[in-house]
């Protein structure tokens, strides 16, 4: 489990906290990582185990809390840099103009806004990068 951990799962989502996320890709990553799951603990056809079981028997969480936590890791790190910083103005950067037919809506931003939204914190924008200037607070918010 180790090795998967250290040489597998970190290729895999190596860059994924800056991904936009669809329910497509997340799909295909967590049906790649039950494989890997499966044949590691030499689980094969016949025999069947749930998903659920298979997380406890091999001390693994879902993949989309997996790029949550290195989301919010990364986010957090990027908004205690200075304002001069390129990342950090590229996250409150807004592309002026009509977008291509058929391009999808949303952004990386829109779809942490939403996050956002989904685990209860009501944060403006402001608030959260307000939040990420005291690194013991953000922490707490992160890790709960």
């Amino acid at each position: 489990m180790r090795l998967f951990n250290t040489n597998v799962k970190s290729v895999l989502l190596y860059g994924a906290e800056t991904w936009r996320t669809t329910k497509l890709n997340l799909k295909k990553l967590q049906t790649f990582i039950y494989h890997c799951l499966r044949r590691i603990i030499k689980n094969h056809w016949p025999d069947i185990i749930s998903n659920k079981d298979l997380w406890q028997k091999t001390q693994q969480n879902p993949i989309e809390e997996e790029i949550m936590r290195r989301r919010w890791g990364w986010l957090g790190h990027t908004l205690m840099k200075p304002d001069s910083n390129i990342a950090k103005q590229a996250l409150t950067w807004n592309l002026q103009g009509k977008r291509k037919r058929g391009r999808p809506r949303n952004t990386w931003r829109r779809d942490l806004e939403a996050n956002v939204k989904e685990t209860g914190l009501w944060w403006k924008w402001n608030q959260l990068v307000a939040t990420a200037q005291d690194r013991s607070r953000w922490r707490t918010v992160t890790d709960g």
